[in-house]
């Protein structure tokens, strides 16, 4: 992005509840995928079904960005696009500032998805003196002690922090001083703001764990044999040992079945649970 440029920052958060504003960019997404492949209308049933959510919850949505169906027809799904890009200020760009680019802040940097979103990464930072000055695209890394110069002359009012944890707090800072609205903060760790400056939080490993409790390990399965000890295919089964010697003039007692390989013993029920037969 030419240095000179001035993007023009977002409008004033409208009385939407933040829910509501939160499922907005999933429908934006459905929708645009649709359009793409040539749909003219969607029904907020399929459209709920793409973005996981209910149909009346859906609706209820829609009608925040005065978003009407037709009973039996659906939304226009062009019209439709369009108001919720018009909602969330899709198409007046964004400048972006990444402070940090190590790994994360070079995937991100070079993330093909925010343009079309609209966000423009209009700079880039980092205090490491080999990445100072280097080139990452069109842009060069400068030291974050140039935020506030590049943001007076750019009007980025947005950054993403993919620094250490240990540095976080006082990129924020810096950040919020420069004039920075909101920051999405990818660092291990809570940061604090003004209370004008919005922060989204993304802690990976968190996110990692909330997935792990609700997607668990699969529980071994109790039927399966130990391969260590599984018989080899073919051989022959083995003998009962043979059981006391019968005393003289006795009978051979009957023996009891053995219980299935691989099966808990059977136990009775419990009789409060049992059902009364008439």
């Amino acid at each position: 992005m030419d240095s000179a440029t001035q993007l023009r920052p977002g409008p004033a958060v409208p009385e939407v509840p933040a829910p509501v504003v939160s499922r907005l960019p999933a429908y934006l997404h459905a929708l645009e995928e649709l359009v793409a492949e040539g749909r003219t209308t969607v029904s907020s049933e399929e459209l709920a079904g793409k973005c996981q959510v209910g149909a009346a919850i859906l609706r209820r949505d829609l009608s925040q960005v005065s978003a009407v169906g037709r009973r039996g027809v659906g939304y226009d799904a062009t019209a439709l696009t369009r108001a919720i890009r018009g909602f969330l200020d899709v198409d007046s760009r964004r400048a972006v500032a990444i402070v940090g680019v190590g790994r994360l802040g070079t995937a991100l940097a070079h993330y093909p998805g925010f343009l079309p979103a609209g966000f423009e990464i209009a700079a880039v930072f980092d205090d490491d003196p080999a990445k100072i000055g280097t080139a990452m695209g069109e842009l060069t890394v400068r030291h974050p002690d140039d935020l506030a110069a590049v943001i007076a002359r750019t009007g980025i009012d947005l950054a993403v922090l993919a620094v250490p944890a240990e540095a976080a707090q006082a990129t924020a800072d810096a950040c919020a001083a420069a004039g920075v609205r909101g920051l999405l903060n990818f660092a291990p760790v809570l940061v604090s703001s003004p209370e004008h400056v919005h922060v989204r939080s993304i802690d990976l490993a968190s996110e990692m764990q909330l997935l792990g409790f609700y997607a668990p390990a699969a529980a071994p399965d109790p039927t399966s044999a130990d391969p260590a000890s599984a018989e080899p295919a073919g051989a022959a089964p083995a003998a009962p040992a043979p059981g006391p010697a019968p005393r003289d003039g006795a009978p051979d007692a009957p023996s009891a079945a053995p219980a299935p390989s691989g099966t808990a013993p059977q136990r009775h029920p419990d009789p409060g649970s049992q059902e009364m037969t008439p």
